[in-house]
Formats: structure tokens, sequence, C-alpha cells
């Protein structure tokens, strides 16, 4: 593994058959990849409105909405040139509420990463508290720009965060889309297959995964688990494969690659979240499929 930082209109010379992960702005530095090179994109992009990582201009900061989706849409664009033409794309996104046009948010004791500095103004021809459907407004927004929408893969986490809201449900579940770049495309179904009600039978995998979120307590921002991105890996991607995560925060993407003999390459903004994803990595077995 290497850590390599890439600036904008900066030439370095890179060697891409090896692990990698590269420092800058995925915007910048996603027009230096390889074309027509990995099997597969697995990130989970910034959730609009709901972190303040603290770089001006960062995805997920955006006034409007539509600019948010804009942005999203223009860096899987350039992504889709960097994928296989048999590759596909998988993206996690949660959901979020209007603001009611509250412009800061205090801080959580339990959850620190909750204080904002900035809240969006209330979407046009929407209401205070409605749900917004972000992801769904992305996914459809990149299904018109031509990625193939194959799924959406529902995940259920039981141990979801406490709400005290009482005029509702409590939030337990986030999307995983999962897109392709062409009609036929590599997916190896077998290697994800779950167990069947009848004892000693196998069936396809269904679209609800059930996987409990874990706590890291080195970042201060929510990690989607190793058992959610291990299937993923396994099914869109040969062993050797190239996996790209262009949004890489702590580095679960790389974790699971590592565990798994395949190859990546993760894209951060944020100094300290690679070095958090650098050491995690390190620690991590290689390769050992039994690991998650």
């Amino acid at each position: 593994m290497q850590l390599l930082e890439l600036k904008e209109k900066e030439k370095v010379k890179v060697d891409w058959s090896e692990s990698l992960i590269l420092e800058g702005d995925v915007r910048n530095v996603v027009k230096q990849l390889p074309d027509n090179f990995y099997s597969s994109c697995i990130t989970s992009p910034p959730y609009w409105g709901l972190r303040d990582y603290g770089y001006e201009g960062q995805i997920g900061a955006e006034t409007l909405l539509e600019d948010f989706i804009q942005d999203l849409v223009e860096v899987f664009r350039a992504i889709r040139d960097k994928v296989r033409d048999d590759g596909t794309l998988w993206v996690n996104l949660g959901d979020s509420y209007t603001s009611g046009n509250r412009t800061w948010r205090e801080k959580d004791k339990k959850n620190p990463a909750r204080e904002m500095t900035y809240r969006p103004p209330t979407p046009a021809g929407l209401k205070p508290k409605d749900l917004i459907g972000v992801p769904w407004k992305v996914a459809f927004a990149l299904q018109a720009d031509g990625w193939y929408l194959r799924s959406d893969i529902i995940w259920y986490k039981p141990n979801c965060q406490p709400e005290s809201v009482k005029d509702r449900p409590t939030q337990s579940h986030e999307y995983f889309f999962m897109f392709s770049k062409s009609e036929k495309y590599y997916y190896d179904h077998e290697s994800i297959k779950e167990p069947a009600e009848a004892k000693g039978k196998l069936r396809n995998r269904r679209s609800v995964w059930q996987v409990n979120t874990e706590p890291f307590p080195e970042a201060h921002f929510a990690t989607f688990p190793p058992k959610l991105i291990k299937p993923i890996v396994q099914a869109s991607s040969p062993k050797d494969g190239y996996i790209l995560d262009p949004f890489f925060g702590a580095g679960t993407v790389g974790v699971v690659c590592k565990s798994l003999n395949r190859n990546y390459h993760g894209i951060e903004l944020n100094k300290d979240y690679i070095n958090i994803a650098a050491k995690r990595i390190k620690k991590c077995p290689s390769p050992d499929p039994t690991l998650f």
C-alpha cells in the first residue's frame, strides 16, 4: 500500500498496479486514474447536509440539493470512464429530513460529528419535517446520466441509532444502490448465495441485508461495517481485480479488499482519515476471507 498526494494539474508517475491511497479532492484526482481499469467502484459519498468536514467547497455542503446531486452525477460520470465495460458501481446513501430552515445544529455527547456550523435551507417544493428522498433522487439522476440501475439493496441495521422522535418510526435502514456500466457485466452471484429455508440449501441473495453497525472509536463519523462490504467485493470483482473507492474515509473498502485478495485505490481529502485508514489496513491480515 502506498500513500500519494495528487494535486490538480500536477502530473505524478504512479504505479497503478499497486494498492494506493490517494490524497486529494476526488474531482481532481479522478482525472488522473487509468481508463477502463476497475472491476467495480464501491463507495459512500458524504450525505447531503449531515456532516461538516471543514473543507471549502466540500461535497455534501452544497446550499441547494440540486447542486449536491449534480456534483455526484459529475463525479460518477468521470468514474464511468475508469470502470471496465463489464464493471459495476455501488453507492451507499442515507436520507435526511428538511431542517426547517435552521442554520446550525448543536453537537451531541454521544455523537460529536452531529455538530453542524451550517444547515441547508428546505429544498424548493418541500415542507418542514419532510423526508427528502435524497438516495432515490441521486439514483434516478445517475440512471438518467447513463448508468443502469440494477438493484436497491436495503441495509437493515438492527442496532440502529436511537431517535427521540415520537411522530414517526425510527430510521433503521439505508440504501446501497447497484449500478452497471453496460447491459451485461461481471456479477458472481454464486459467491454470495445465502442460506435458504430448506436445510443445507442455498439461494440467490435477497435485497435486504441485515448487518449491525460497528463503532470505530478512532473515527468520529459513520463507517460502513466490513460485513456489509464483503459480499459486494466478492460479487463485483475477481481475485486480483481492482476496486475504486473515491470517498475512502476510514478505509473499510481497503480492509475488505486486502482480506479478499483484491487490489484497491482509495481517494480521500482528509489527512486524518487517511492516517486512520492506513493504520487499519496495515493491521488487517492478508489475505483472510474468513475475517468478517
